[in-house]
């Protein structure tokens, strides 16, 4: 069965950094404790600038998006190293960004903690989509489909089952690499 996930999109720009995604004041939080990890997931994106971004990426009072799927410009994920970039927007319920470029330590981070597929777009999609359009991700052809439009993305390749795992850890596990935990 096919992989897809459709969502309402959200749309940022470039150079989104990991302050903005998860502000420093939040990284006492400690994602491996679940009301934490929830608690996470309500800052997701808190950070960007009001008058720029309007809408809301978590509504007030909850812990989750709407938006499973997040289009972005170039070098999504700017900034520092920190792991809860990625678990954070996990923690808040996106399942995908699709962004012109990412940093690469983000890429990283997100398929070592399995919290996201980031899927490089040839295309600039930050100009083209709007926040709220619908949109079908189609993870095992690497296609995104929105206002009618098909778009072909950069093939996820070998950190595809990573991600699918649920990260590193897991399907190192899962593969026999290390041993399991039980």
């Amino acid at each position: 069965m096919a992989k897809t996930i459709t969502s309402k999109v959200f749309v940022v720009r470039d150079n989104i950094d990991t302050d903005q995604i998860i502000p420093a004041q939040y990284l006492a939080l400690v994602p491996t404790i679940a009301e934490e990890y929830e608690k996470l997931g309500s800052y997701a994106l808190i950070g960007l600038p009001d008058d720029q971004y309007p809408e809301k990426f978590v509504p007030e009072g909850t812990t989750k998006t709407p938006y499973q799927i997040i289009i972005a410009g170039r070098n999504f994920g700017c900034g520092s190293s920190r792991e809860h970039a990625p678990i954070a927007l996990g923690a808040a319920g996106v399942e995908a960004i699709v962004a012109e470029s990412f940093a690469r330590i983000f890429f990283r981070n997100s398929v070592a903690t399995g919290e996201l597929y980031p899927f490089d777009s040839p295309q600039r999609l930050c100009d083209i989509v709007k926040t709220g359009d619908e949109a079908t991700l189609d993870l095992d052809n690497d296609r995104l489909t929105v206002n009618g439009t098909t778009y072909q993305l950069k093939p996820l390749g070998d950190v595809r089952p990573v991600i699918d795992a649920g990260g590193l850890f897991n399907y190192a596990r899962k593969s026999g690499m290390i041993a399991s935990a039980e």
